[in-house]
């Protein structure tokens, strides 16, 4: 609600500038605080609210609404240009940025907040409460009553290793000891990542680039622009309908980044050797670069778009994800101002019709694929045992857990948790001790995790 206020208030001062740049420069910041704000908040949020078996779909969601946004952004500045005339022209576009954030501010108004919030600041009957409201479950349903002794055991664990929870506390938590610095190394350099694809090069400057590949016009560059967006729609609710909690984390960044490398090497290729000419017919390669635009767009919905958001909220312990989640955020729109500012600079210098632009991003993409290759865990499929993993290692000494067969076949070995993110662990495998007369033995394994720093 809070990001949401602000960023109105940052859109009617831009609406009432008036021509003075003093105002405009203080509302687009007040607005990119507001936005920047809920990019933290918002998939947070849905994490924790989400069930687990569809956290990875609706985390994702963040991704397709602002993929829409973008969309209608585009259509809005199409239709201004058809038809409004005089200042309105430009009045109209900034003033409908304030539509997501009151829809934003009024939805907020309706929802809870997150049970495990709920439980962290000791809540507990609220938070089951809640748990119950969003499942829409009886309190007493054994699913719902699973889930809230899931956040109980994972707090008081937490509790039981860690001390203070001040900023600070926090922060050395996060890149003083191995695991959570890996976890918070690999969030940041996802979303640097994810900006270098080149995906909001286009985004900005779509009608110039559409311009270089042979569509003339202004109303046919954001034509052009509007049905790019639509591309970006699609593609984003197809994966998170059929892919996102199927394919993997992993795959889907692997094989997007090699995709996305050779669309960005064609048009770069194309605009060097048969740039169009003015006046002269788009060529049938050109042709083929546009559709390489549209690709591009499409395959980044099916990885780097919406699977950094998944990524970057699940592999965080609950104490650290919102501060993972702020400072994987945060370097999104770092990184996400250095391309705004540097691709008009490079589309003018970096080679002819500025072709060496599409080329720098097309090694980008390519080289994440070795990132993703040699330091990215898949975790589709790690439950409970990869959160309590994950638990155990911010400890400052070592601890013992007892897992049951059932919750060591999540599809992430203790092996590879050593590999990633600086566990150590010795097994010893014994009768379960709570097993009842009726149910066969069950077998257990006690892991001794220890920190590596």
């Amino acid at each position: 609600m809070t990001a949401s206020f602000v960023a109105i208030l940052g859109v009617i001062m831009q609406v009432a500038a008036s021509g003075h740049l003093e105002a405009m420069y203080i509302g687009r910041l007040l607005c990119g605080i507001g936005v920047g704000f809920a990019s933290m908040v918002n998939p947070l949020y849905v994490s924790e609210n989400a069930p687990r078996a569809i956290r990875g779909g609706l985390t994702g969601l963040y991704q397709l609404f602002i993929t829409m946004g973008i969309m209608l952004a585009f259509w809005i500045n199409y239709g201004s240009l058809l038809h409004i005339n005089g200042t309105a022209q430009y009045l109209v576009p900034l003033a409908m940025q304030a539509l997501p954030a009151i829809l934003l501010f009024i939805g907020m108004l309706l929802c809870n907040e997150s049970p495990r919030w709920l439980a962290k600041q000791d809540r507990w009957e609220e938070a089951r409460a809640t748990l119950s409201s969003v499942r829409n479950l009886p309190s007493t349903h054994p699913y719902v009553e699973e889930e809230f002794q899931d956040i109980v055991r994972q707090l008081e664990f937490e509790r039981q290793l860690v001390g203070g929870s001040s900023f600070l506390d926090l922060l050395k938590e996060m890149f003083l000891i191995a695991g959570n610095r890996k976890r918070a190394l690999i969030s940041i350099f996802l979303m640097v990542c994810q900006q270098m694809t080149g995906t909001n090069a286009i985004n900005y400057y779509a009608p110039q680039i559409f311009e270089n590949l042979g569509i003339t016009g202004s109303s046919n560059g954001l034509f052009a622009t509007g049905v790019y967006g639509i591309v970006k729609v699609v593609g984003c609710a197809f994966f998170l309908v059929f892919v996102a909690d199927s394919l993997g984390r992993r795959r889907s960044l692997l094989w997007t980044s090699i995709a996305q490398g050779l669309t960005m090497m064609y048009i770069g290729l194309y605009v060097r050797i048969a740039p169009p000419q003015e006046g002269e017919p788009v060529i049938p390669a050109g042709y083929v670069a546009l559709v390489c635009i549209f690709l591009f767009a499409a395959v980044f919905q099916f990885g780097w778009g919406p699977v950094c958001w998944i990524y970057v909220s699940e592999i965080p312990t609950i104490r650290l994800r919102s501060l993972n989640v702020s400072f994987a955020a945060a370097t999104q729109w770092l990184f996400n101002f250095v391309v705004a500012r540097a691709v008009p600079n490079m589309l003018a210098t970096v080679g002819a019709n500025g072709y060496g632009t599409y080329l720098i991003f097309s090694c980008f993409c390519l080289s994440m694929f070795f990132f993703v290759w040699f330091f990215v865990p898949e975790t589709k499929g790690a439950l409970l045992l990869f959160y309590m993993i994950l638990h155990a290692i911010t400890a400052f000494h070592s601890c013992t857990i007892r897992l049951t067969k059932d919750l060591l076949h999540t599809g992430l070995s203790l092996e590879k948790m050593d590999e990633l993110f600086g566990v150590t662990h010795t097994n010893n495998t014994k009768e379960h001790p709570d097993d009842t007369p009726s149910t066969p033995t069950e077998k257990s394994e006690e892991v001794r995790i220890e920190k590596t720093v």
